[in-house]
């Protein structure tokens, strides 16, 4: 096997936008929830506050460049940038990607993760069908256009690329409603650029035929293990008679997020649930997701759910075993992605928090090092 290389996924979300402002009122950021945060039981770790890099703006060059250099200093190998393109060249939270481009001195390699999803207020407090910005697929004009914005970032020397191929993450596969059209069309344009195509990775069903059996899909990571421990620990999902009737009727009502069931936070403890996020790997697509921790409360409060109880010990003992299991299957793509790097209002993030500082980092130097030792 190649040498595997740490992606952690990058939100581009610290700094206000005119979108965000009419939605949740001036100035707002994913700080405004990180900083509401209270405790909803006892021993309870919130508000969850950055250490070193405080509450940074990512208008401001230098901190991505710190964000750069502290990653790499801990054995990040790359961002994976969250990128939201609605469709029709309508974009949301682009700037920090694009400052980076024109900024040598952010010096860490990167790609892109196509977070195709329409944005709800359900998170917020709002109700289900609350949309704010939709996702659209207008077709092949706008996937040229699509191409045309993301070429001068393929073309940077910065991009991760294999085999002459950008790597290109697609959030949901599956609501694409012409895929192989997007498909061909995004690997076409990057061959008439000099590329050999498009190094394509999906986000999930690495067992549907949508991406096992399609050769244009090069890698799929693997993040059912999240949602397996949403069904096996929430008492609707683990209900065989709710998940089938009630849930069917919750939808005629318009309703279809579980989160609407919850009176109070779905509490999970971390160690109990370490073998269950560890992944094993069924076929040579598979790029496992790796999770520090989780939780949503401060932006759901008591809608959330809570990995209770991780600490940088533990992950460091979920990162160790799957990068074992990956180092077992020297014919699947060379990476473990971390989710994530800075999601601070889904408590889930690797850099330095008041409570640990650089623990969660060093966790992931350790591991590093270890495995690549062996």
């Amino acid at each position: 096997m190649k040498e595997i290389k740490y992606l952690a996924i990058y939100l581009p979300q610290y700094h206000p936008i005119p979108e965000n402002d009419e939605w949740w009122g001036k100035g707002f950021t994913e700080w405004t929830n990180v900083t509401k945060a209270k405790p909803l039981f006892k021993g309870h770790y919130q508000p969850i506050l950055p250490a070193d890099l405080g509450f940074y703006d990512l208008r401001v060059p230098e901190v991505q460049e710190e964000q750069a250099k502290l990653a790499k200093t801990y054995g990040i190998d790359g961002f994976i940038y969250y990128q939201y393109w609605f469709g029709n060249k309508k974009m949301l939270l682009e700037k920090p990607a694009e400052k980076m481009l024109a900024n040598k001195k952010v010096n860490i390699p990167f790609c892109f993760c196509w977070a195709n999803e329409t944005w709800k207020g359900i998170w917020h407090g709002l109700t289900e069908s609350s949309v704010l910005i939709e996702q659209t697929y207008p077709g092949h004009d706008d996937y040229m256009d699509y191409f045309n914005y993301l070429l001068p970032f393929f073309l940077d020397d910065r991009y991760i690329k294999i085999d002459n191929k950008p790597v290109f993450c697609l959030y949901k596969i599956k609501d694409i409603p012409d895929l192989d059209s997007f498909l061909d069309l995004f690997n076409k344009l990057a061959q008439e650029n000099g590329f050999d195509g498009i190094y394509f990775i999906s986000v999930g069903y690495t067992e549907r035929r949508i991406v096992k059996d399609d050769n244009r899909i090069c890698g799929a990571i693997a993040a059912e293990a999240f949602n397996k421990i949403r069904y096996n620990y929430d008492p609707f999902f683990s209900n065989r008679f709710l998940r089938h009737y009630e849930f069917r009727i919750k939808r005629k009502m318009g309703y279809t997020n579980e989160v609407i069931h919850r009176k109070k936070p779905l509490i999970i403890d971390y160690k109990r649930i370490i073998d269950e996020l560890d992944i094993n790997i069924t076929n040579n697509k598979v790029i496992p997701c790796v999770m520090p921790n989780w939780d949503n409360s401060a932006r759901s409060g008591q809608k959330s759910l809570i990995f209770h109880n991780s600490n940088p010990e533990l992950w460091e003992k979920h990162l160790d075993n799957v990068v074992k299991e990956l180092k077992k299957h020297s014919e699947n793509p060379p990476f473990v992605v971390i989710k994530s790097w800075n999601e601070w209002a889904e408590g889930n993030y690797l850099e330095p928090d008041r409570k640990y500082g650089h623990k969660w980092l060093e966790a992931v130097k350790k591991v590093k090092i270890k495995n690549s030792a062996e």
